[in-house]
């Protein structure tokens, strides 16, 4: 091959390559992930490798589901009280923001 086949070969090279690029950046510019997606995604495959971590530890699907629901359970026996002791205060908070507001509107002393 002659000097000018060889630097025209690299400068057609230099061009696909360019291109190429530009393709990818073009092809990744039109698939943008959305950052909560991603993450109630990651998320949830988390929660299945974990299910089938206590299905293999228990020997079966039954028996991890068991585990996983009895934990579930204690779980929500534990943060039942607190969570509906933060409703009653939110409540009442609300209530006492109303009474305040009205007071305020008829002139009257709170």
């Amino acid at each position: 091959m002659s000097r000018a086949e060889q630097l025209d070969v690299k400068e057609t090279q230099a061009e696909l390559r360019e291109a190429y690029e530009r393709g990818r950046k073009d092809e990744r510019a039109s698939r943008k992930r959305h950052p909560i997606f991603m993450t109630f995604t990651f998320i949830a495959a988390i929660c299945g490798v974990a299910l089938l971590a206590l299905a293999a530890a228990n020997g079966s699907f039954t028996r991890g589901g068991d585990v996983a629901d009895q934990s579930l359970q204690a779980a929500v026996t534990k943060a039942e009280p607190q969570v509906r002791d933060a409703a009653d205060k939110a409540g009442q908070s609300l209530r006492d923001a109303g009474q305040a507001a009205k007071a305020k509107a008829t002139g009257a002393p709170s």
